[in-house]
């Protein structure tokens, strides 16, 4: 029975019912889930087996004032884990004693859903650590070995977002005793099959201590395969059917590596709300081409296909990407280049922001800590809002929508609204000289700004498109022709009648908006990058007394999900940034907060009602001398 890389896999009462019932679960004995699965317990194994760990509490005493006390004894900033956790979950930094108590009520709260159990322990909160992790076997026979270390530094919210092998800078002799100190680990509980044993490592001494250990494959093992060029899945088959490590001692298996590897992890979300959760249908996926890379190795593992919706039930993931080169530097250009090539259309993704990430000077040098993204995440985010939107892809995008709409009109074909269906009727003709125009308002990359871009199509089927800016107008003259084929839409373009190339187009309409994706190719020169979404914005209706709308904010939810807890009635008095509802998504939960102060006047769901995206959850009235945050 193989339980994959979810929490099924640390699922001690699944391992014990497959063994009940004559079905070989290919994972560790039950009394090691057992043990490792208590991060309690695992400490103090690890404590008796002379692994380091890091000061903590791990008693059973789960009284909330008791445990704020032995954080006060431990001292701030503190983590509570759940004991059965893992992935982030069941997991909250406190870095002040009047935040405990909430941390501590969401942490077992998230924890008793996730893994049935609250039970959690508190550890010193390691100041700008690395993630480093040891990739360890066992066999059934009493071999245990090391596949050497993972650095997976680059997280958010607990998350890991980039992994490579080898950990880059690591000392010769801290990776040495790392990896003695994971095998000790797994010899400790007498481990069988494969697992992680992970360390906290001190960016100032180079001191390191065990975190957890994960009785299972990890969803970053691919960049080990790489480097070793083994078939862990392979491993683990081989040791559940009762044989011995494919390879038993140490020093062979170091001397394999080769190389180093680095994966990504491809989600739908949005980096500029936060890093939300995303659904929707993925109408365009294109991955990266495998041989288009030199002497690198590109890999996908994914679990999706084009056509298919990313539902608020799942982890929102799309894939992994993974780059295997001859050395770090020609493995991060590589990476770099492949997200560059990645399309995926219909939902918004972190695509841009891992370019952003891989090539970030820091993390580019090595040896970064976890605090990666708490030092650069708003900056490597605002970065695309703060690129200037280049005309040439404006222009090619407004280019794209006319063509859209033509063809649908050749075709007999009744858009969805959408921005073209709404300003249709309100066309203008010119002569053939000046050609058919009109101005309307596309959102640039990111949201970030709207401008009102003139396009007139001219008989020859030809475009003059002016695009504003800040210092003067912009004129291009595109030439553009749409060619289908079974892998979708490719737009021909020659731009000012020198600059030739092609870009694959997808187009989505809705009752209030247009919406392209573009995805360019050899076409740096222009100005266009290799991934760019803009919307034409429906113009907004206007309505009689407008002045009698009410200005009460309206409280919506950020994402479909669960609603978990109603923490305000109607009648109360809030402030701005108070928390009003607790909305759990994707396996995460999300505080939604007033955005400013207010009376509540109407709250609209219970605890435990499912919710859709956008729905009004709470709204508030606001006296007329209250101004409201923004």
């Amino acid at each position: 029975m193989p339980p994959g890389y979810g929490f099924l896999s640390e699922n001690e009462h699944f391992a014990a019912a497959c063994a009940a019932n004559d079905v070989t679960f290919i994972g560790p004995p039950v009394p090691a889930i057992q043990a490792m699965g208590s991060k309690s317990t695992s400490k103090a194994i690890m404590i008796d087996a002379n692994v380091p760990v890091t000061p903590g509490y791990h008693g059973n005493n789960q009284d909330p004032e008791a445990l704020k006390a032995e954080a006060e004894r431990i001292k701030y900033p503190v983590l509570i884990k759940a004991t059965l956790g893992g992935g982030g979950k069941g997991m909250r930094l406190v870095e002040r004693p009047e935040d405990f108590l909430d941390a501590l009520d969401a942490c077992k709260r998230e924890a008793l859903k996730g893994f049935g159990d609250d039970t959690v322990l508190l550890e010193r909160f390691v100041q700008r650590p690395r993630h480093v992790e040891f990739q360890i076997f066992g066999d059934h026979h009493g071999n245990a070995v090391h596949l050497a270390e993972r650095d997976c530094s680059v997280q958010r919210r607990h998350q890991k977002v980039l992994e490579e092998a080898p950990a880059p800078g690591l000392p010769h002799d801290v990776r040495q005793s790392m990896g003695e100190a994971a095998v000790a680990a797994a010899k400790a509980v007498g481990y069988v099959g494969a697992g992680t044993v992970e360390f906290l490592v001190d960016t100032t001494t180079n001191e390191f201590f065990f975190c957890e250990m994960n009785t299972r494959l990890q969803v970053e093992h691919p960049v080990t395969e790489m480097i070793t060029g083994l078939d862990l899945v392979e491993w683990q088959l081989q040791v559940a059917a009762g044989g011995k490590l494919p390879i038993v001692e140490q020093a062979e298996i170091d001397d394999r590596l080769s190389g180093h590897a680095i994966e990504a992890r491809v989600y739908a979300e949005n980096p500029g709300t936060g890093f939300l959760p995303a659904t929707g249908n993925l109408r365009k996926l294109r991955e990266p081409p495998a041989d288009a890379f030199g002497d690198s190795t590109v890999r996908v593992d994914t679990g999706v296909a084009e056509g298919d919706n990313v539902t608020m039930f799942y982890d929102p993931m799309i894939s992994k990407l993974i780059v295997h080169s001859k050395d770090r530097a020609t493995a991060l250009r590589d990476l770099n280049l492949a997200l560059r090539s990645y399309q995926v259309a219909g939902v918004p993704t972190n695509l841009s922001f891992l370019e952003r990430c891989a090539s970030h000077p820091a993390f580019m040098e090595g040896g970064i800590s976890t605090s990666f993204l708490d030092d650069h995440g708003e900056a490597l985010v605002k970065e695309a809002d703060l690129s200037p939107t280049p005309p040439s892809a404006v222009a090619v995008a407004a280019a794209a929508m006319v063509l859209n709409r033509n063809e649908a009109s050749r075709r007999g074909l009744n858009l969805p609204g959408g921005a073209w269906g709404q300003i249709g009727a309100s066309w203008r003709a010119f002569d053939s000289a000046q050609g058919v125009a009109e101005t309307f308002a596309i959102e640039t990359d990111g949201g970030g700004s709207t401008v009102d871009v003139e396009v007139r199509h001219h008989s020859d089927g030809t475009f003059t498109i002016t695009v504003p800016s800040e210092d003067e107008a912009t004129t291009q003259h595109v030439e553009a022709t749409f060619k289908t084929t079974a892998e979708g839409t490719t737009m021909e373009v020659v731009l000012d009648k020198m600059h030739r190339f092609d870009v694959d187009v997808s187009i989505e309409e809705t009752q209030t908006e247009t919406s392209v994706h573009l995805f360019a190719h050899n076409a740096t020169d222009t100005g266009l990058g290799p991934r760019h979404v803009y919307n034409v914005v429906a113009p907004k209706a206007t309505f009689q007394g407008a002045s009698d709308v009410s200005s009460a904010p309206l409280i919506k939810a950020v994402m479909p999900g669960k609603i978990v807890r109603v923490l305000v009635e109607v009648g109360d008095v809030v402030e701005a940034d108070q928390p009003l509802v607790i909305l759990e998504a994707m396996k995460m939960e999300h505080v939604i907060k007033a955005n400013g102060p207010g009376c509540v006047s109407a709250v609209s769901f219970a605890e435990g009602e499912i919710v859709a995206d956008g729905a009004i959850l709470v709204e508030l009235e606001v006296a007329d001398e209250v101004e409201l945050a923004a």
